[in-house]
């Protein structure tokens, strides 16, 4: 598989962020292009790829999450986390977890 995906974990409870919008921009571009938005379904993941396998390309990329608005805190950290990262290979899958609460955030490569 190739492409783009990514699934978000409340690291508080353990349990997937259903409904958290999550966009991905192509960051070569000025200004960055947006490629896709969408939200989380009830297992914390896209219904779908952010970048479909058909679609995957090298490039600079940049996700960005949405938690400011999901966690609603008035005293969180962050509105919203992007994540930038280059594919150098198209034909590798990248898929770019983000475990999160109101005032913590940490990403990594999975598989």
């Amino acid at each position: 598989m190739t492409g783009i995906t990514t699934h978000v974990l409340n690291i508080t409870t353990g349990r997937p962020l259903t409904g958290l919008q999550v966009d991905l921009y192509d960051v070569a571009t000025e200004p960055p292009t947006r490629l896709n938005s969408t939200r989380t379904n009830a297992d914390g993941r896209t219904d779908s790829p952010m970048l479909a396998p058909q679609s995957a390309r090298a490039g600079h990329f940049e996700l960005r999450f949405h938690v400011g608005d999901f966690f609603k805190a008035s005293d969180g950290l962050s509105d919203v986390v992007p994540v930038r990262f280059a594919v150098m290979d198209a034909a590798q899958h990248f898929h770019v977890p983000m475990l999160c609460s109101p005032w913590f955030f940490s990403t990594y490569r999975g598989s």
